[in-house]
């Protein structure tokens, strides 16, 4: 069961991210980047946290052990959690499929055995950790839906309706 609700998180969260991209996109530049209140104020400052995030994780998650999918050269950059990526919102849209694909891939790669290690990382701050690895990846999917909501709430501050709240979109 626990691969099996990674992979509902996965697929959730490709569908969920394309629901919302499609919103995005109707914005125009001074909307992505309005501040809005919040650490993250913008929806530009907050969909490039995210997916920096996502990247970040899925980089130190090649510590367990080698995934074909996160060998790609793809992952040979770094970015800064907290620094705006994405200055133009086109550049966004066009780069958060690709990632989304990459995370299904991953996932698709996870065994039990995965699952059930320990993940053993540095963070950024120079703090070392050795967490539960399916821990981890749920934490991934988890950070992103917390996000979300901010986002959510930004669109709607925008006059932009949204719902990205439903696991059953995908069952």
């Amino acid at each position: 069961m626990y691969k099996d609700a990674i992979k509902l998180f996965a697929a959730y969260n490709k569908s969920v991210n394309e629901s919302m991209n499609g919103i995005i996109k109707t914005l125009n530049q001074a909307e992505w980047e309005k501040p809005l209140g919040g650490f993250f104020p913008s929806v530009q400052s907050m969909c490039s946290h995210i997916y920096g995030n996502d990247f970040n994780w899925l980089k130190r998650f090649r510590n367990i052990r080698s995934f074909v999918t996160l060998n790609d050269p793809f992952f040979n950059m770094d970015y800064p959690a907290r620094e705006i990526i994405f200055k133009d919102m086109g550049e966004y849209l066009g780069k958060r499929p690709d990632l989304d694909k990459r995370i299904l891939g991953f996932v698709d790669e996870l065994s039990d055995a995965d699952l059930n290690g320990i993940l053993k990382y540095t963070d950024p701050h120079g703090n070392y950790h050795e967490l539960n690895f399916g821990g981890c990846v749920l934490h991934m999917f988890n950070h992103e839906t917390h996000h979300r909501g901010m986002i959510s709430v930004y669109l709607e501050i925008l006059g932009k309706q949204n719902d990205f709240a439903s696991l059953t979109r995908i069952l």
